[in-house]
């Protein structure tokens, strides 16, 4: 067959593939780019339901001019954070009303969320302790009503019986059941106003039995695990850092989901602090998000603390 009419007889190959073929590679094709669509979509939009979190204290101090809190904003953008959590109490009172409101919108314009951050270390004793908790979250909630477009958008409880010496000791969870009923009371006030919350917790506290790991689990649909001092040898560089705490996070995830199968459990985020990593603390926290990216339960991270960066550039 010579060169014309090889190409007659691929035209006319071309034109018996039209009616039915032709369609058929079409539909195909277009499934296949549908399909990788949505998976890079899926993609997208498991990043940015991520939780990168950032603690904030002395928030009343440290925000009393407008600058103050464009370079919280700002901060936040450049490293990928998308909610403080801030101090907004100041000896027992809310922090000054016009400073909060103009912290809350710098943030907002942002796109970051900013939730109040609450902090005792016996709010989890029922009667006078936990009312003064529970008056602090009427006192946020109090502020919302008043100024609904500048409104916080949850609470982040920072509770830790732990650091009193009834409590201290390997396996010691005996004041669980009251810190979980603390949580609880938070969420039935904060719930129905609009505000999310969220909690601290110390590794210990996933040590315990599968009972007192799902009582805690089940008291707040999102918690916070402070995973501090993780070794990898105190002049270890950046690799051997990485792959310690790669390994812990995971251990830790397993450990706190262990022979739970219940729908209601709380997703877990893990905080990590400035001394634990200095300089490579961004890439510590990335790896977080790397390592855990198909755990279902794996919330995102936090960092500890904005005042460490303040005072390092002081």
């Amino acid at each position: 067959m010579d060169a014309e009419a090889r190409r007659e007889a691929a035209v006319e190959r071309g034109i018996r593939l039209t009616p039915r073929r032709w369609v058929r590679r079409l539909i195909a094709a277009a499934l296949a780019m549908a399909f990788l669509g949505s998976a890079a979509a899926g993609d997208v939009a498991a990043n940015a339901s991520r939780v990168h979190g950032l603690w904030v204290w002395k928030g009343p101090s440290l925000f009393a001019t407008a600058e103050a809190a464009q370079r919280l904003r700002d901060f936040c953008r450049a490293q990928g954070i998308n909610e403080v959590y801030v101090s907004v109490f100041d000896h027992g009172q809310l922090g000054e009303t016009s400073a909060l409101v103009r912290l809350i919108d710098s943030l907002h314009r942002g796109g970051i969320r900013i939730e109040a951050l609450l902090s005792s270390t016996d709010a989890d004793e029922p009667g006078k302790h936990r009312e003064t908790l529970l008056a602090r979250v009427r006192a946020i909630e109090t502020f919302n009503g008043r100024y609904a477009r500048s409104r916080f958008d949850g609470l982040h409880l920072d509770i830790e019986p732990q650091q009193r010496p009834e409590n201290k000791g390997a396996g010691n969870l005996r004041f669980l059941p009251d810190l979980t009923a603390a949580y609880r009371a938070v969420r039935a006030l904060a719930e129905p106003a609009g505000l999310s919350v969220n909690a601290d917790i110390q590794n210990k506290l996933l040590k315990g039995t599968p009972a007192q790991r799902r009582e805690l689990l089940q008291s707040l649909p999102r918690l916070t695990l402070m995973l501090y001092e993780v070794s990898a040898g105190q002049d270890a560089g950046a690799t051997p850092k990485t792959e310690a705490l790669r390994a812990a996070s995971s251990h830790f995830l397993k450990m706190a989901y262990a022979g739970l199968h219940d729908p209601d459990v709380a997703m877990l985020a893990i905080g990590l602090r400035t001394p634990d990593y200095g300089e490579l603390l961004p890439q510590m926290l990335r790896s977080l998000d790397d390592a855990n990216t198909s755990n279902p339960h794996y919330l995102g991270w936090a960092r500890h603390s904005y005042n460490d960066v303040v005072n390092a550039a002081r």
